[in-house]
């Protein structure tokens, strides 16, 4: 599986590099970035991996117990440890990390927790963990449609969800539930006893509080990205199509069965994501996705489906190892990169943009030596073992209560020596990982 790690790996360096303003060190940058957006382009590819792995991962275990212990030491532990780590380095007037900034600590600390402060209108602890809350929710869809034997239906639910995409748009507003603080404090005294009674019943181990607790989880993830994104409704959409198209990948590659629809699935999620930029993202509605324009959205979107596809036809070669070891360090990549930025620029006195051909190369070159070298040592020294112990607690959970028998037969999955390293690893980026 050494081509999703590439891709990943490939998705968390463009990111890093979008947020570090690669485009402004170029001759021809600016136009470059009024027609193709790399944020897009990384995150997107991000949120294609993980719908094609995520699933897989979920139906290889058959146990929704393992994998909600698993995600959330992937998770959190790397993302606590890179919050305190900014917060203690940084100036309190920095504004890479801001989840004790926002006048509401209490509710920021919660949904931030929660990951789901992007669909509660609280602004992100980190800029990048926006792509968190998505992951988060499409993990909510996954589960619940597997513990009801659904889950082999993502073609079709690919496609519900651009057909949504195309045919709202802009049409429902955005935080309609918490357009205001006082409104999130309201809305935590129903999403907070909600998410821990849903986590108890996955987390359980008994086949009907886990159904019941995927359930409510899902439940409200619906009602949230329904009602209360931050985001339009065209790239809300377009973001779970993505993800569920990705699964409907994997399941045409090792399932004859339903490969055509699945594949025309996924073609109409392509086509989709490219008209929803053409036809909504303008009008200022582009400062709601953070890109410039249409063009720049539906280039992105394009290109990120154009290389997850080359990256898939050429799966069976093998990858280079700086590529493999990059996708292996891109989730810490993709959180440090901002406050590392930050403090480096602090460090060092570098203006946003240094004046010379060879003070721009110097300072990419510092830059990414910088964040590859952290990244690294974030994924050895907090990743692994955080990981390693949450496979230990998954093996004293399945002791104590025992997991149920999944809903269904679970698609066929390579060897664990592949793709079970991979699932392990896979994750957001995480818009995406990134």
């Amino acid at each position: 599986m050494g081509w999703l790690d590439a891709l990943r790996g490939i998705a968390a360096l463009v990111v890093a590099l979008h947020h570090f303003g690669i485009l402004r060190m170029l001759p021809s940058g600016n136009v470059v970035g009024r027609n193709f957006d790399l944020g897009i382009f990384g995150v997107m590819l991000f949120f294609i991996v993980s719908g094609y792995i995520i699933p897989a991962s979920l139906e290889r275990r058959g146990d929704v117990q393992a994998f909600w212990i698993g995600r959330f030491f992937r998770i959190h532990p790397a993302l606590i440890v890179t919050i305190v780590a900014a917060l203690l380095v940084l100036p309190v007037g920095d504004g890479s990390v801001r989840i004790l900034k926002t006048g509401d600590d209490l509710a920021s600390l919660i949904t931030n927790g929660l990951l789901l402060q992007d669909v509660l209108g609280v602004t992100n602890g980190m800029n990048v963990t926006w792509t968190l809350c998505y992951e988060m929710v499409f993990y909510f869809f996954v589960t619940a449609l597997f513990t009801r034997g659904l889950h082999r239906h993502s073609a079709p639910i690919a496609a519900g969800c651009a057909a949504l995409a195309l045919a709202v748009g802009t049409a429902v507003g955005e935080k309609l539930l918490t357009p205001d603080p006082q409104s999130v404090r309201v809305a935590l005294l129903v999403v907070v006893p909600v998410v821990l009674a849903g986590f108890a019943g996955v987390l359980s181990g008994r086949p009907g509080p886990t159904r019941a607790g995927a359930l409510l989880l899902a439940g409200l993830g619906l009602v949230l990205i329904s009602l209360n994104s931050r985001a339009p409704w065209y790239e809300t959409w377009t973001i779970f199509a993505t993800m569920f198209a990705g699964t409907a990948v994997h399941r045409a590659q090792h399932s004859s069965r339903g490969r055509v629809p699945s594949l025309l699935a996924c073609g109409f999620v392509v086509v989709s994501g490219v008209l929803v930029g053409w036809l909504y993202n303008h009008d200022g509605f582009q400062d709601h996705t953070w890109t410039s324009g249409w063009l720049s959205w539906s280039a992105a979107y394009l290109a990120a489906w154009a290389v997850f596809g080359l990256g898939f036809l050429l799966r069976r070669l093998p990858f280079p190892r700086v590529l493999t070891w990059l996708g292996a360090i891109s989730f810490s990549v993709y959180l440090v990169h901002i406050p590392l930025a930050h403090a480096l620029r602090r460090l060092v006195g570098v203006p946003p943009l240094p004046s010379s051909t060879l003070g721009r190369i110097a300072w990419t070159g510092l830059f990414l030596v910088a964040v590859l070298t952290v990244g690294h040592l974030m994924y050895r020294l907090v990743e692994m073992p955080m990981q390693n112990l949450g496979r230990r607690v998954q093996k004293a959970a399945a002791r104590r209560w025992p997991a149920p028998a999944p809903a269904g037969a679970s698609v066929p999955v390579p060897a664990p020596g592949g793709a079970g390293r991979e699932a392990a690893r896979a994750g957001a980026g995480a818009r995406g990982d990134g």
